[in-house]
């Protein structure tokens, strides 16, 4: 029996996978041997329930204070592709979802440079006034941080103020790789690693349930990303508050990093099937369509996935500005529910907080 059938055998058993074990078998185990595994941790998690919400983004602006190397979102003050909605326009983008059966508002965007906490607390008490049975889940830990240390409050302080707003939840994004001095390479400006373990371990201590996310692909390796998961499942161990996992890949169009081209599709399967493995106590696995694209998506279900994300409707263009496949972003629910009884699988309709949804 080679060493990573030996490993493999282990995880079968329910046993956790050590940082040199889950680099052994990210880098032998075949492709085939790692879905059938993901999925047998999957299937004792979530059966054979995948899930989806109907959602959609709101992504106020995309002028930014950091100018993060791999980032095709993030535009200069006067750029023809800037944009800054006024609450107005917010407003009025919400209204436009009324009786829509929309569980979730997910707002993100650039690190405004004069827009604060008390702005940001405004918008969500505002878009919660139009839509009151959506939960808010708003903002990504660096810009959370970024807002809270310029109001002169601590995390905690700060976080409580948002909540107070109507926040429910915290997206993943911002985490990028955890690797210092990769993080130095691809985002110098941007809040640090500890940073956003800061605020998310704080959010988890006032009982606001997180996503955590992993930016892949680019210039890290595979022991990067092993230590990337690793640390997450530490600190889930510690404050048990991230409720999914999003592997994101790097989509290399119009950035500063564009030379460095893109995994294969096999990379991301694998990275989502290790992700699966590794992060034993992290309820759900994403495979986050809008980024995927709806075929590979399909496949990522065979690789440890429990989650595609939601109906979006052509509300957010993070991946879209970085060369997605799907330039305008949506899925109907027949959509989903076809792409995930394809799969084997039954589709769920959830809410933010991973309650199931039933007619």
């Amino acid at each position: 029996m080679s060493q990573w059938e030996h490993i493999a055998s282990l995880v079968e058993t329910g046993q956790r996978l050590s940082f040199d074990e889950a680099l052994t078998l990210w880098l032998n185990a075949p492709l085939w041997r790692l879905g059938e595994l993901a999925v047998q941790r999957k299937r004792q998690i979530s059966g054979e329930k995948v899930f989806y919400n109907k959602n959609f983004h709101i992504e106020p602006t995309n002028l930014c204070v950091f100018n993060c190397k791999f980032c095709s979102f993030r535009q200069p003050k006067g750029s023809p592709k800037a944009w800054d909605m006024t609450m107005e326009q917010v407003e009025q983008m919400v209204r436009s979802y009324r009786d829509k059966g929309i569980t979730e508002m997910h707002i993100v965007g650039g690190v405004h440079p004069e827009h604060g906490l008390d702005y940001y607390c405004d918008m969500i008490r505002r878009v919660k006034a139009i839509l009151p049975e959506a939960a808010v889940k708003a903002f990504t830990a660096i810009e959370l941080s970024y807002m809270i240390r310029k109001a002169g409050l601590t995390i905690e302080e700060g976080l409580q103020r948002f909540i107070e707003a109507g926040m429910e939840a915290i997206p993943g994004g911002g985490a990028e790789i955890f690797d210092e001095k990769i993080r130095a390479e691809i985002c110098p400006e941007k809040g640090s690693t500890a940073e956003w373990f800061e605020v998310h371990a704080a959010a988890h201590r006032l009982g606001i349930k997180t996503n955590a996310t992993m930016l892949y692909g680019h210039i890290e390796g595979v022991e990067h990303r092993v230590d990337h998961l690793i640390r997450l499942r530490e600190q889930q161990d510690r404050t048990g508050g991230f409720n999914a996992f999003i592997p994101l890949k790097y989509r290399n169009f119009g950035n500063s990093m564009s030379a460095i081209g893109e995994v294969p599709i096999v990379d991301d399967l694998r990275t989502l099937a290790m992700s699966r493995l590794i992060l034993d106590n992290v309820p759900h696995i994403k495979a986050y369509w809008v980024m995927y694209g709806k075929q590979t998506t399909e496949m990522a279900l065979a690789f440890g996935a429990d989650d595609i994300d939601g109906t979006i409707d052509d509300s957010t263009k993070i991946y879209s500005m970085a060369g997605a496949d799907d330039q305008r972003p949506r899925m109907s629910v027949d959509e989903m529910h076809q792409m995930v009884n394809r799969a084997g699988f039954v589709a769920v309709e959830r809410d933010t907080h991973y309650n199931e949804i039933t007619k």
